[in-house]
Formats: structure tokens, C-alpha cells, sequence
């Protein structure tokens, strides 16, 4: 493979004086080509300078910093503006800080490296409004664990990174830069996607703040995603893991992955994976020892292989039974509730500094949206479990005695000898 730090085409116009021609090209194009090749580096550049995460209307205004209300509050999720949750809008880093907000959700609308059924980019769009719950204002108690996350944190809508139509490595350099700003602030970034690919970027931002080597991951997803490159270029979604190891931002050893399954990656990348120590739990482990045994041991795996935790669910990891809406399904996955259940075990039990959801492909959710039901309510649990561990209710799969039941009946009529 060519050495990836350096373009795949350098501009010195060989081919074409090849073949009798003679232009040589304008020569501000020339070099805002040779500004991007600059952008091809595996750890997608340095610094934060133009992130994307702006006000121009409210700049023009006078606008004050701080998060922005948008609903009126009178109305359920189905109603009004749909941010994620109705929670208020934060625009800016500034708007971050003045709110000291602890949770930003933001979108990612990207599927252009995607292999196979496209429609990703419409995921940001179809988690947020999918929701029928009441919104920012309302009881947001969660029945398993009596912890409400809108009452215990500050938490916003950070809106959507800006992409490059057709331009994949300034729209991930855009990317990491976008969710540089949220981490730079304190705030944990939740964000919604998009196509897998997107990890590669919104992890190496949680990575460059925190600390190259400081960070693990815990993967979920039917696909490894270790894949050296695809064909033509060195970003798809099946790639994000591997480029976050060749960068040194995130070591194999800091890998744990779970619900492998189906026919890929090859011998080779297996191998490879093995040499980079990565921990994974592939499902024929799940089927022959059970869902709560392996993720008990991917909760410990995840305590010992880093500082800080990163959590990636690509939706695919679960049942297409669950969760049809995605561009790669592979049957014989997950429940929605393991799903769920191993969110926020990880977010209350390890803690988490950034997350996504990716692969969330609405053309193929049909009329009920189960897909991106589901990924709404995994960013509730981890919301939820960010809570618990603030309120300090990290033990074991922690469950709420008043909802855990008695273990016997409770019926009135009287009883018969």
C-alpha cells in the first residue's frame, strides 16, 4: 500500500503531457489541491481553526452566548421544532460554555463512504424526529433505573457538522475539527450518524483531546471495519478502526468489539487484528456462552484498556429483525434490548467522553422507523448512564428495586389451601 500520508495523485501532470497535452492547469485550483493533499494525513490534521461551529446570523445580531430554546414547551415529541429530545440549541463552543453543558448531541449527515445500500445521511434527521416522548421540560424518568438524565445534566443540540459534498477528506478533517469543539469545552459528543466511516474522524477529535493512546473503544457492529482501505480511495465505513490504529490515536490493545459476524473481514485482516491485540467478542461466542456473560467480560476489558472510553454502535450489530434500516443487515444479531442494556452498563458502569450511533439508513425503515427508534433510545440510555454515574450508581447492572420486581406473585384474591 503507498504511504497514506502523501496524495494518491501528486499534481506534477505526468499523465497528461503523456498524452499530448500540454495545459497546465489554473493555477489556483492547483494549489487549493495541493492545500487538500495536506488533509490526507492518517491523523486528518492539526488544530481547530476553521471548525465550522458558528453563529453568522446571531454574530450579525449581537447575539449573547448560551443555549437557545426553540420549542415552546407545550407540545409532545412529535410536535414543534426537532431538535434531539427538544433539548435547546447551542450553536457555538461559546454557547457550550456559557451553558455548561455536559452532553451535546450532534449529526453527521454522511453515507458518501458507504459500500453498499446508501441512505445513511438521512439518520441525523429521522433519530431526532422519530420520538414521540414529551420533550426538554417534561418527566424524562427512566422505569428501569428511577434516574430522569434531562433533570440530572446540561445537555443540548449542537446541530450538524458540515460536510464537503463529494470531497471525503475535507469533510472528515471538517468532522474532527466540528467535534473538537464540543470536547474542547468539557462536553461529552454524542453523535449521530452518517456512515461508519464517520469514527474515524469524531473519535481522533475525543482521541487528540484526551490523548493519543488514552482512549479506548468499544465497538458494536456486525463488521470489524479494520479493512486496510477500499478500492480508489482510503476511507469507507469499513475502514475508521483500522485508520484510528495506524494514527497511534487509538491502539489496537484499546479495542473491544463485539457481535462479529457473517463473512467478513478475511483471513489476512483477522490476522492482522490478532497482531494488533484487538479484543473481540464475535456472536458465536454470545450464542455459546450468552449476551450477559460476554458483556461482562467486554465491561472489564473496557476498564483495564484505557483512561477514558469511546462507545461506537453501528445499528447493524443488531437482529435486521430489530433494526432492518441499515445499508450492510446481517441476520443473526442482536436484541434491541441487549443493545440497550449494554449502552448504559457501559456509560454508568465505565463511564463514556464521546460516542456514536452510525448506519441508521431511513429509506429502508419503513412506516414505523423501529431502526431509528432504536438509536434514539441507545443515545437515552447512554444519556441515562451518564446520569447514574454522576448520582454514583455504578454497581453492577444496577436496577431499581422498586422495578426489579419481588421474584413472586402478587395477587390479591385470597388464596385456596
Amino acid at each position: 500500500m503507498s504511504d497514506p500520508t502523501q496524495p494518491e495523485h501528486p499534481h506534477d501532470h505526468a499523465h497528461a503531457h503523456a498524452h499530448g497535452h500540454t495545459h497546465e492547469g489554473d493555477p489556483a485550483v492547483l494549489s487549493a489541491l495541493d492545500a487538500l493533499s495536506a488533509d490526507l494525513s492518517p491523523d486528518l490534521g492539526r488544530g481547530l481553526e476553521g471548525h465550522g461551529a458558528t453563529d453568522p446570523y446571531g454574530e450579525r445580531d449581537g447575539r449573547r452566548p448560551g443555549p437557545m430554546h426553540v420549542d415552546r414547551g407545550d407540545g409532545g415529541g412529535s410536535f414543534g421544532i426537532q431538535t434531539f429530545g427538544k433539548l435547546p440549541v447551542c450553536l457555538t463552543p461559546e454557547d457550550l460554555v456559557a451553558g455548561q453543558i455536559d452532553i451535546a448531541v450532534c449529526g453527521v449527515p454522511w453515507d458518501s463512504t458507504a459500500t453498499a445500500r446508501a441512505g445513511a445521511r438521512f439518520g441525523p434527521q429521522a433519530i431526532r424526529s422519530c420520538d414521540y416522548v414529551g420533550g426538554y421540560g417534561y418527566p424524562h424518568n427512566h422505569l428501569d433505573v428511577r434516574v430522569d438524565a434531562f433533570e440530572q445534566l446540561r445537555m443540548c443540540d449542537y446541530g450538524d457538522a458540515p460536510v464537503a459534498l463529494g470531497n471525503v477528506m475535507r469533510t472528515f478533517v471538517g468532522i474532527r475539527k466540528f467535534i473538537g469543539t464540543i470536547v474542547g469545552t468539557g462536553a461529552i459528543p454524542i453523535v449521530l450518524g452518517g456512515d461508519h466511516a464517520i469514527t474515524w474522524p469524531s473519535a481522533m477529535a475525543v482521541a487528540d483531546h484526551h490523548g493519543h493512546g488514552k482512549v479506548g473503544i468499544v465497538h458494536f457492529d456486525a463488521h470489524a471495519d479494520t479493512a486496510p482501505d477500499t478500492p480508489g480511495h482510503l476511507a469507507s465505513h469499513g475502514t475508521p478502526m483500522r485508520k484510528l490504529i495506524e494514527s497511534g490515536a487509538v491502539p489496537g490493545k484499546n479495542f473491544v468489539q463485539v457481535g462479529l459476524r457473517g463473512y467478513w473481514p478475511t483471513p489476512d485482516t483477522l490476522s492482522w487484528m490478532a497482531d494488533q491485540q484487538m479484543r473481540t467478542h464475535f456472536m458465536a461466542e454470545i450464542v455459546r456462552d450468552g449476551f450477559d456473560a460476554v458483556l461482562e467480560r467486554a465491561v472489564d476489558e473496557a476498564l483495564d484498556s484505557a483512561d477514558h472510553l469511546y462507545l461506537s454502535l453501528d445499528i447493524d450489530v443488531t437482529d435486521p429483525a430489530f433494526a432492518p434500516a441499515t445499508g450492510t443487515p446481517e441476520p443473526g444479531g442482536l436484541t434491541s434490548a441487549q443493545v440497550l442494556a449494554a449502552v448504559r452498563r457501559l456509560s454508568a458502569e465505565v463511564g463514556i467522553v464521546g460516542m456514536d450511533v452510525v448506519e441508521v439508513a431511513p429509506p429502508y425503515d419503513g412506516p414505523g422507523a423501529i431502526t431509528a427508534i432504536l438509536a434514539n433510545r441507545a443515545v437515552r440510555e447512554a444519556m441515562t448512564g451518564t446520569a447514574m454515574r454522576r448520582l454514583g450508581l455504578t454497581e453492577p447492572d444496577h436496577v431499581d428495586p422498586r422495578s426489579a420486581g419481588t421474584g413472586a406473585s402478587r395477587a390479591l384474591r385470597p388464596r385456596t389451601a
